[in-house]
């Protein structure tokens, strides 16, 4: 993994397995050199891809994007509104209080895999509710 740290991967439960997920992640790079998120692979979804929110004129598009920079000493997320990976294909619905494992390619760090969260419907982010205690 190198210089990338990859923190509070997340989705949201689906209705049912006919619905796309989404996948949420933020990855801060702490080297010198410039990385790009390339890929996601998971065996929750046949087909997931990496996706971006454009808003042009008041009309949101989500675009397929072959990858998403990186840059050196930056922290980039793929959130809500922005940058996020698109599960579709999914085997099964996502449950609440689950969990996948979801494979990210990177152009100079390789592969890394993490755990992602299965939290509800309505959920903005990971409950960081518990660090200011």
């Amino acid at each position: 993994m190198g210089d990338l740290t990859i923190e509070h991967a997340w989705s949201r439960a689906t209705i049912g397995a006919d619905r796309p997920g989404v996948f949420y992640v933020e990855i801060t790079n702490a080297g010198s050199a410039d990385d790009a998120l390339v890929g996601i692979a998971t065996p929750a979804a046949g087909m997931p891809m990496l996706h971006e929110t454009v808003v042009t004129d008041g009309i949101a598009s989500m675009p397929h994007s072959m990858s998403v920079p990186v840059p050196a000493g930056q922290t980039v997320a793929l959130a809500p509104g922005g940058y996020h990976g698109m599960l579709m294909g999914l085997v099964t619905a996502l449950k609440e209080g689950g969990s996948f494992p979801v494979t990210l390619t990177f152009q100079r760090a390789g592969e890394v895999t993490v755990t992602v969260d299965v939290l509800s419907m309505r959920a903005e982010g990971p409950d960081c509710a518990h660090a200011g205690q």
